[in-house]
């Protein structure tokens, strides 16, 4: 991992865990259903804890921080030029979550369109055109991204056409990411050596800014009260992108919801949260268990009572 785990904090993370699974269980979060990983930045090596943090699942629109970080590279290299309408697709796909903006930018960084089927031959260049969003990542040697995907565009239901052939019989080609997967975007990006310029790294750490009052942060759309954010103190500064996907159509991409934030205090560390479920309660019927939690944890890896 990119981070210690040390004992002190195999402790911590073991009684947050063991909290969780007390207060949430019979919601359905039961410690098989999530994975956790907090990061702790330091001078130094970072620290943190890993529960299941290589649990693959559909990673719902965690998938957009990736492919923010890629497009602002793009840019910088000179291999996307810029326009008015990349700009509003970068902002639309992270503050609000949009999918359509999100697909924008993926046509964009691959060449490629969706919809109606293609015959073998085109199809199989169509998914290596695809297939640059994976080798970006993979270029850059994190083990934490090794047998991810984020290949595929973001659905608001089930897929059609040359996008349904693309993710095969049961959702085998499905995105899929592990919360030490984001986690290490988030600390690279922040903290680490993410291969962009200094005034690209602040323009993605800018659109990943979230605030926490006035009209953005009452919208659902802006995902931060329902999510961890809405269990941060109200002078916190977080930095986040988070997602949820209830009924698809596709039982391989339903009931998932999750969280990366990064989380900024007065006074000590900035702390790393990414936090992936499954499950209807959770996504779907109880909105105030990731507020919750965003505060369990929060309170339990500062020394407060919780």
């Amino acid at each position: 991992m990119f981070f210690e785990q040390t004992n002190a904090w195999h402790a911590l993370g073991s009684r947050i865990i063991d909290d969780v699974e007390t207060r949430y269980g019979r919601d359905g979060l039961t410690r098989d259903k999530f994975g956790l990983v907090i990061v702790e930045e330091t001078a130094a090596r970072p620290r943190g804890f890993s529960h299941r943090g290589d649990w693959r699942c559909y990673p719902c629109s965690l998938v957009k921080a990736f492919h923010l970080v890629h497009a602002l590279h793009a840019l910088e290299g000179g291999r996307l030029h810029a326009h008015d309408e990349l700009d509003r697709a970068m902002h639309d796909m992270i503050v609000w979550s949009s999918n359509t903006a999100t697909n924008y930018v993926i046509d964009l960084l691959t060449g490629t369109t969706g919809d109606t089927l293609l015959d073998p031959a085109d199809l199989a260049a169509w998914i290596d055109r695809r297939d640059e969003l994976n080798r970006f990542f993979q270029r850059l040697a994190w083990p934490e991204f090794e047998h991810c995907n984020i290949t595929q565009k973001l659905m608001d239901d089930t897929r059609y056409g040359r996008e349904a052939q693309y993710a095969g019989l049961e959702g085998r080609n499905l995105n899929a990411l592990t919360p030490l997967a984001a986690a290490r975007l988030f600390y690279e990006l922040f903290a680490g050596d993410i291969p962009l310029g200094v005034k690209t790294r602040q323009r993605a750490q800018d659109i990943l800014m979230r605030e926490r009052e006035g009209r953005k942060s009452k919208s659902p759309h802006y995902q931060v009260e329902d999510f961890l954010g809405g269990g941060t103190p109200k002078d916190a500064k977080i930095w986040s992108k988070a997602g949820k996907n209830s009924w698809t159509g596709d039982p391989h991409a339903s009931y998932f919801k999750h969280d990366l934030i990064r989380i900024v205090l007065p006074a000590g560390p900035p702390f790393i949260l990414a936090l992936m479920t499954q499950g209807k309660t959770v996504c779907e019927d109880k909105l105030h268990v990731f507020p919750e939690l965003g505060k369990l944890i929060l309170d339990t890896v500062t020394g407060r009572t919780a």
